[in-house]
Order: structure tokens, then sequence, then C-alpha cells
């Protein structure tokens, strides 16, 4: 049978590598391999039971049905008022959507906001779906490099550099996805005065924003200048903080127009988010990360103990990540040295040596914009750490 052609639109994209890398450790453990995943981007810890029940309940009392596309009027009430109790931030319900997920509201946001040849700002390194939804459509993804001895951080100055007739929006992540960086007032600031100026929108992903180690807790873009507000499209959700990646609720507040068009393409694609997550979701929301103290403690003692061991392992270095939940070690030290599969040039071939010879799935930091380093997530238990750490160390010793 002839092959039946594909969209040419997938030719600019790739299959997500964490997925990826997730899917084959899960092949290797169900076949009975000790594998020890540092590949994956969620917390080992469990749902809040209050948020459980809360969609139990609502199981109980027949909320099965479909709902509004952007999400429950109540729900998005609820939103509206997190953000003005934690952030003294006014929105109201038209400029709200709840989406499936995080990744979801990206994809709508682009899709809403993107003709053909417009430009969107990606410092790099990105979270890897960041430039394939921007192609996807329609869009140019421009790169903004960032030095590791900068901690993966850029300045407004940086960022002025790239913006052009074509600069639609500038995607700002903070704490990072991959590298754990995180913005200063100050260049916060001045993002914001780069963006009111040229009249560009601001992707403001704050997935990880609870998972902070400094002091203090981290705010919204448009706390740091208001006349940023209409420039800000705020991408938030519960998968992190609240350990709910398998619910797919994320959200977006912003303007409302541009919110009425991503309900619109939403209402054409999946609709609404599941029912009854959306009223688990209300009950996150209403009270809040109460547990978000205790997981810090645990996330931050893991990180500070990958952290130890990269200060012993010849090859290896990072940058201490202030918040999320991975470490992004510099591997370019390993490059050249040689294993039974051959000799290291690359993040790829790191990933392919630590997976078959120490049994540790890692992250290539290339599908990143990063080729030199690779992606860590210390989401899993210390003791599954400390056995990864020690195998890493013994493979790495056995390179010749």
């Amino acid at each position: 049978m002839e092959k039946i052609a594909l969209a040419d639109r997938l030719s600019q994209i790739k299959p997500s590598p964490t997925v990826a890398i997730t899917v084959k450790a899960k092949a290797m453990k169900a076949e009975g391999i000790d594998i020890v995943g540092f590949g994956a981007g969620e917390p080992d810890f469990d749902t809040p039971d209050f948020v459980k029940q809360a969609a139990i309940d609502a199981l109980k009392a027949g909320e099965t049905k479909y709902t509004d596309a952007p999400g429950l009027p109540r729900l998005r009430d609820a939103l509206a008022a997190y953000y003005k109790k934690t952030e003294q931030l006014d929105y109201q319900r038209a400029e709200t959507i709840i989406s499936n997920g995080g990744k979801h509201s990206l994809y709508n946001i682009f899709q809403a906001l993107l003709s053909e040849g417009d430009e969107v700002i990606i410092p790099t390194p990105y979270w890897v779906s960041y430039p394939d939804q921007v192609m996807l459509a329609g869009g140019k993804p421009v790169y903004l490099a960032t030095k590791e001895e900068d901690g993966f951080l850029f300045t407004a100055d940086d960022l002025k550099k790239l913006v052009t007739q074509k600069t639609r929006a500038i995607i700002v992540n903070t704490p990072s996805n991959p590298s754990g960086a995180v913005y200063d007032k100050k260049t916060l600031e001045g993002i914001c005065e780069v963006a009111v100026e040229n009249k560009i929108l601001v992707v403001w992903d704050e997935i990880y924003k609870d998972i902070y180690y400094g002091e203090g807790s981290l705010r919204s873009l448009p706390f740091y200048n208001p006349d940023v507000k209409p420039y800000t499209l705020i991408c938030g959700g519960l998968s992190k903080n609240f350990s709910m990646t398998g619910w797919r609720i994320g959200w977006v507040l912003g303007d409302a127009r541009i919110v009425k068009a991503m309900s619109m393409i939403q209402g054409q694609s999946t609709s609404n988010p599941v029912t009854f997550a959306q009223f688990g979701a209300i009950a996150a929301l209403e009270k809040g990360p109460v547990h978000i103290g205790e997981w810090l403690k645990q996330f931050e003692a893991r990180r500070d103990k990958l952290l130890e061991a990269f200060d012993e392992i010849d090859g290896m270095s990072c940058v201490k990540p202030m918040g999320s939940f991975y470490v992004f070690p510099n591997i370019s030290g390993l490059y050249g040295k040689k294993w039974t599969g051959g000799e290291i040039k690359d993040s790829y071939d790191v990933t392919k040596f630590l997976l078959e010879e120490a049994k540790v799935a890692v992250v290539p930091g290339a599908p990143f914009g990063s080729s030199d380093n690779i992606r860590i997530s210390y989401a899993l238990a210390m003791n599954d750490i400390v056995k990864g750490i020690d195998r890493i160390k013994q493979a790495v010793k056995n390179l010749r």
C-alpha cells in the first residue's frame, strides 16, 4: 500500500524527548531492569487528599457532563479570586480560561496570536515544547542565548537587541524548566519596560512559581509593573504545586479579547477540561498549596545532594538552581571519553551511556537548546537519588 501523506507542518516538529525517555525507561522497568528515572517532570508526592475528595464528591453528585468550553464559571471566579488574594491582581471571569493542562494553554495562546512569520523570542535553554508549538502556529522561534556563567539568565538589553517589527511575543519561564533559573526584580522590571515600549506580549509561564528556594515568594509579572498587565498572558496550573499532572488542569489570565479567541479555539478542539477535575481544582485554589512548605524541604535536600555529587564527578559541573525540581549539569567534560557503546560526543551520547551503562534515565540537553547539558529531575525519593548518583559516579569512573 502506498504511504498516506501527512501534513507538511509535521516536518517542522519533533516528538517530545522527555516523554520518549520516560516511555523507554518504563519499558525497561517492565522487562525487569532496575532503572533510576531522572527523566520525568512530575512530583513523586500524591495529590492532596482534600483535592481528591472534592473530585470524588463531584462524581458522586453527578458532575459528569459538559461545562462551558473555557471552564466552570465557579472555577474561573475562584482563579480570579486566588490571584487577587495572592498577587493583588484584578482579573474578571472573562479574562480567565481553564485548559487541559499548561501545555494546552500555550497551544491555545499561539494558535490565537500567531500569523505566518510572526516571531516569538525564546530564551535558551527552553522547555522543549515552546519552539514546536510556535512553529505549529506558523510562527518563527527567535532564540535569545543565555550563558551558564550568568546562571542561564538574560538582561533587558539582551532582549531589546532581538526585538523587530515582526516580534509578537517573548516567553518568560521562571523558575525555568530545565535550568531552575529565577529572574530577579531588576530584570523583570526591565522586561516589563521592553514589552510596554514595543507593545509585545509576554507569555509568562509560572507553572513552577511555588517551587522556589529563595526568600519570600515569587510574583507574577504585572506585580512589578501594572502597565505590563494588558500585555501579559499568565500561564499556570496545578500539575507541579499540587502534583496533579494527570488531572490536566491549566489556565491563562490575560486580555479578555485574547482569552475569548482561546476559548473559541478550545471550543472547536477539546472543549472543556474534565468536569470532576475542575471541581478538584476549585478546592485546590480555595484552600491554596498549604502543603508546599514540606515539599520544598524535601526538594531542596534532594537538590543539594545532587549538587554535592556533581562537585565530585570529573567532567560534570552544575549551576545551582533556585527553583523548579531540575538540575541542568554541564557534561561537556565527558566528551572524547569512550565506553563499550562508543565515544561520547554530545548530550545524546551521554544520555545513552547513562541509560545503558548506569541504568539511569536522564534527558539530553540538546532538545532544550543547550547541547552541553543534561536535565535531571529530582522529583523522586531521596534513596532513589542516592542510588542514581552512585551509579553515575561508577559509570563515569569506568570511562576511558
